[in-house]
Parts: C-alpha cells; sequence; structure tokens
C-alpha cells in the first residue's frame, strides 16, 4: 500500500521547521497513549416468522448475557461484495463470536464468496444470496453495507429482533429536514432515523451499548470528529474557520467503476455525505451551529485517510493546550493514539488496523494550529469500527476481533 507524504501538513510556502509549520519554537510535549438512486420497497423474508416469535426476541440485557457466555452471534452480511463487506469478512475470520450466517450481494448471488474474493478462501462462508433472497430466521445481528441511498427500506423490511449496523450514510443525519436538504429527497425511514444511533464509538459507546440500529460514521467525519469534537466542546478552538484538507485512498469511493473514473460526481457525494455529519458531530459538541470548510481528495494508494485540519485557538489557548486535551480525551482508549513531539502521522502507521493516529502542531500564523490524524478508511473509517460497535451492542469488549497491528510495508 501506498503510504501519504512523509512530511507534516504543508500549505504552499511553508517548510516544516523542528516539526512545527513555519516556526522555529519547539514543538509541543510529545507523549504516547499506552495503551442516490431510487430503491423498490423489497420484500424481506424471515422465515419461520422470525420477527413475531418471542424466542426470537431479546433485549440488550439478553443479548449481553447470551454473548458473555460465549453464544455464537450469528451475523448477515449485506453487500458483501463490495470493499466494506469483504472488510467485514476479513474483520470476522479472527471474530471468535461472531460467525456468519447469510451473506449476500445481488449482482454476485448464487456464486461462492472466495470465486468473488480469492484472498479470503480460509473461511466457511455461505453462497451469495440476491437480498430479497436472504434468510433472517438465524440471524442475530446484521452488517448492511449496502450503497447510500439504498438502505432505508431494505432495513425497514428486516425483522425487529435484528441488531443492525448500517455502513451507508442513510441513517447518519438526526434531522430528516437537513437529510432531504443535502440528498435532494424525503427520507424513506423516518421512524428508523429517530431510533439510530450514532456510532463513532470512543464518543458515544453508552448509547451504542443500548442501540438497536447504529448508523456507523463515514471514513471523512470519522478522522476529522476524533480530533475535534473534544476540543470544540472543551471551547479550545473558535469555532469559525475551520479549514480541512483530507485524503482518501481510492478504495473509498467504492466499487463502482463509474464513480471511481467520474472525479467531479464523486467529490461532489464525498460533501454532500461528509459535510453534513461533521458539522452535526461539532454542533452537538459546541451546542452551537458550526459551520466547515471541507475539501476532499481521492489519492493513488489503496486504502488510508489523511486529514489535516486548520484551526484557530480560543482567547489564551496554546497549541500544547490542544495536545494535552486530546492525551486526557484519549488516554486508555486502544484504538486512538497521539504521537510523540513533532512526528507526523503516516497512513502506513494505521494500514490494515483499527486505530487512528493523531498529531498537534502550530502553525506559522499566530493564533493558529494544524492537526494531521489518519485511520484505514475501509477498517476504523468502516467495516472495523462497525465491528467495534457491534461488539458493544452484543455486550462484548469492543476490541474483540480487532487486535490487527498495522501492515508493513
Amino acid at each position: 500500500m501506498a503510504a501519504s507524504s512523509a512530511a507534516a501538513p504543508a500549505r504552499a510556502g511553508l517548510v516544516p521547521q523542528n516539526g512545527i509549520l513555519g516556526s522555529n519554537s519547539k514543538p509541543s510535549a510529545g507523549f504516547m497513549l499506552e495503551t442516490a438512486r431510487q430503491v423498490r420497497p423489497l420484500s424481506l423474508r424471515a422465515r419461520g416468522s422470525v420477527a413475531s416469535s418471542p424466542r426470537k426476541l431479546f433485549s440488550p440485557k439478553a443479548a449481553a448475557a447470551a454473548a458473555k457466555s460465549g453464544d455464537e452471534v450469528r451475523i448477515a452480511v449485506l453487500g458483501a461484495s463490495g470493499y466494506t463487506g469483504a472488510e467485514i469478512v476479513r474483520i470476522l475470520a479472527n471474530h471468535p463470536q461472531f460467525q456468519i450466517k447469510v451473506m449476500t450481494a445481488d449482482r454476485k448471488a448464487g456464486e461462492q464468496f472466495s470465486s468473488v474474493f480469492p484472498h479470503l478462501t480460509s473461511q466457511d462462508l455461505p453462497r451469495l444470496v440476491a437480498v430479497k433472497d436472504a434468510d433472517f430466521s438465524n440471524v442475530d445481528a446484521v452488517f448492511c453495507c449496502l450503497p447510500h441511498g439504498t438502505t432505508q427500506e431494505i432495513i425497514k423490511g428486516l425483522p425487529r429482533h435484528l441488531k443492525i449496523v448500517d455502513l451507508s450514510a442513510d441513517f447518519r443525519l438526526r434531522d430528516i429536514n437537513e437529510y432531504a436538504e443535502w440528498y435532494g429527497h424525503s427520507h424513506r425511514a423516518p421512524e428508523l432515523q429517530e431510533e439510530a444511533v450514532y456510532g463513532l464509538t470512543e464518543l458515544h459507546r453508552d448509547n451504542i451499548r443500548n442501540a438497536r440500529l447504529v448508523a456507523n460514521p463515514g471514513c471523512y467525519p470519522t478522522s476529522i470528529q476524533l480530533p475535534l469534537v473534544p476540543l470544540v466542546k472543551a471551547k479550545l478552538i473558535k469555532l469559525t474557520n475551520i479549514i480541512i484538507d483530507a485524503k482518501s485512498g481510492v478504495s473509498g469511493a467504492g466499487t463502482n467503476l463509474f464513480e471511481i473514473t467520474n472525479f467531479p460526481f464523486l467529490l461532489k457525494q464525498i460533501q454532500i455525505m461528509s459535510v453534513p455529519e461533521i458539522e452535526q458531530g461539532l454542533t452537538d459538541a459546541a451546542e452551537s451551529k458550526v459551520t466547515i470548510s471541507f475539501t476532499p481528495h481521492l489519492m493513488c494508494m489503496k486504502r488510508g485517510m489523511q486529514s489535516t485540519m486548520y484551526v484557530e485557538l480560543a482567547s489564551g489557548v496554546t497549541t500544547n493546550d490542544l495536545y494535552e486535551h486530546l492525551k486526557s480525551t484519549y488516554e486508555g482508549e486502544e484504538f486512538v493514539k497521539l504521537l510523540h513531539g513533532s512526528s507526523a502521522p503516516h497512513t502506513s502507521h494505521v494500514a490494515g488496523s483499527n486505530y487512528c493516529v493523531m498529531n498537534v502542531y502550530e502553525d506559522r500564523i499566530p493564533g493558529r494550529a494544524i492537526i494531521i490524524s489518519v485511520i484505514d478508511n475501509l477498517v476504523k473509517g468502516a467495516s472495523g469500527q462497525a465491528v467495534q460497535n457491534l461488539n458493544l451492542m452484543m455486550g462484548l469488549p469492543e476490541n474483540m476481533g480487532l487486535q490487527y497491528q498495522p501492515l508493513f510495508p
């Protein structure tokens, strides 16, 4: 995998000096934490009348008890032939309690999963089926890895006993009027939108534990909110002039060839799916409306994401204050790490893992700071965080099945 540039974030004409952008002063103290296409409603079958069977219905407490007892958690992966679906399958190969029972891929129905992804041949997996033919009577939880704009009717048709983690953008925005404004059509499952819990794990785990439906965050919003939300909430940065430059590997564009090669279309779609989600999280933290300037880029690498954030410091606040607050916020968190001193995060630090790595720098412009964060867009930015969330929902240790070390080279 190609890594992003090793240099600390640069703007035209800036040269890092002693690890600080355009400054001769010392770096902040370093510390390594220990640690929308139209969709027709589908008639989804729950064979054996599972949805109405009291034996199959379970509360969060019952689910947690079953999980802690070592019982197998039976999984369905909807959209298994896409990048996020395949990444779910890869991660679950090493999960001791999640067992895949159903896999769907409408265009690959009837095929063996190993014929679609030959690198994933070691698991005993069911054949791929169309979503409309999926049998959920032997399933406890669902990872929905279907395209944005397609999941509302599908999830609405799933049996109520299922725990669901949706990796699309369909349930991330709480305000359905704002959803309609950004996406150009009304939300098709507003009753589900009301119960959906936003799944940025480190910041919302208490709500996630008791959720039935979790809206898994997008990759750009994950890499941006993890550093910014704590700083906004603590009033350490100003709410104006937040500028974000974010770069992703091409896997962030999905497997649709048109979307991958039509860059103007793709970047517009990324902005539609990311900006309101990011602003919602920052506005919640600030308890006041926050708007951002956000520019996404696709880079010539398979996976990985680097977000560079330019912020104005609140009165009397230093760059080191930002660092120390992030250190305090994420101390003890397994999957969020701060680098030492002037070290710059690389996408190679996190490839194939569920980690988010970040650092804070002074800008050469007084009163401003620069924050860099990196994630693997397919793991912490999608499928890894989805597994982390379902672990919580099932009462399991949230790191279960996710203790992968980053890949090198």
